[in-house]
């Protein structure tokens, strides 16, 4: 019995300490993002753009906030901003953000092997399920690429609408 009992403690014990743990590693989910980034992109017919994005952990640690601009381009002068918060009680990520024309997202975190993903709630439009995400992906210490994606069938297929190439700045 006392054996039994020992194993069920350990037992216990062990499974909150690797949920603990997992826990906190995806609350460093997105801890490669932080930095200071230069971003560029092609608008199409030779149109290239190029811009900012300054992404620091803020409030202990807990919030990461970015400063997106673009500063050259047919788009110069855009302005975003996002908040991205990890919520432990939930085992989440969840990011608010908006922009100087008026923009505002809600998106939840999501991984797809290598892939860290922010994506909107789905919508039903007439015979449409629309969704939106942003996908990080070939994220290395200097570089990632980074897409904005769009569903209407419900996520059986997804449509690029927007490719950016960021650097690390060094």
């Amino acid at each position: 019995m006392k054996i039994t009992l020992l194993f069920a403690l350990l037992f216990a014990a062990s499974s909150a300490y690797s949920q603990e743990l997992s826990e906190m590693d995806s609350a460093r989910y997105f801890d490669f993002w932080v930095g200071e980034w230069t971003a560029s992109w092609d608008e199409g017919d030779g149109v290239k753009e190029f811009g900012t994005n300054t992404i620091t952990r803020d409030l202990d640690e807990k919030v990461i906030v970015e400063q997106f601009r673009i500063l050259d381009g047919q788009n110069a002068g855009f302005k975003g901003t996002s908040i991205s918060v990890f919520q432990p009680g939930l085992n989440r990520w969840k990011q608010a953000w908006a922009d100087s024309q008026g923009g505002y997202f809600d998106f939840t975190g999501d991984f797809e092997g290598e892939k860290r993903i922010f994506k909107t709630s789905m919508v039903e439009q007439g015979d449409k399920k629309i969704r939106q995400r942003m996908v990080f992906y070939n994220i290395k210490a200097d570089s990632m690429t980074w897409d904005w994606e769009r569903t209407e069938d419900g996520g059986e297929t997804w449509i690029l609408s927007w490719r950016i190439f960021y650097k690390r700045k060094t």
